[in-house]
């Protein structure tokens, strides 16, 4: 089954507060890891033309994050979407300026 990630890019993950990624990849916080990384997947190929007709998705994780389109800019769950329709083994990326957090 293909996926939509929005992904993260690395200076969104570099904004996290610090120890907020190591933090994620103790044993012991697993669930929550997975959490929030499933927050940025949706189940099927979603490209850009389709998205920006939502208003929300689905997440892997079963909640939702809105999708809003404001002066021409998208947003997911209010990261602003940087790049769109990266082809990928799994789908596609849009890339986002933010690390959402279920």
């Amino acid at each position: 089954m293909p996926f939509t990630i929005f992904a993260p890019t690395d200076e969104a993950f570099a904004a996290l507060p610090e120890g907020t990624v190591a933090n994620l990849l103790k044993p012991e916080n697993k669930e929550q890891l997975v959490s929030m990384l499933t927050y940025h997947v949706v189940a099927g190929e979603v490209p850009s033309d389709q998205v920006v007709e939502m208003t929300a998705a689905k997440t892997v994780n079963g909640a939702d994050v809105t999708i809003q389109i404001e002066e021409g800019t998208v947003r997911v769950h209010g990261a602003t979407v940087l790049a769109t329709d990266v082809p990928c083994e799994v789908g596609l990326i849009h890339a986002i300026d933010e690390v959402l957090m279920p």
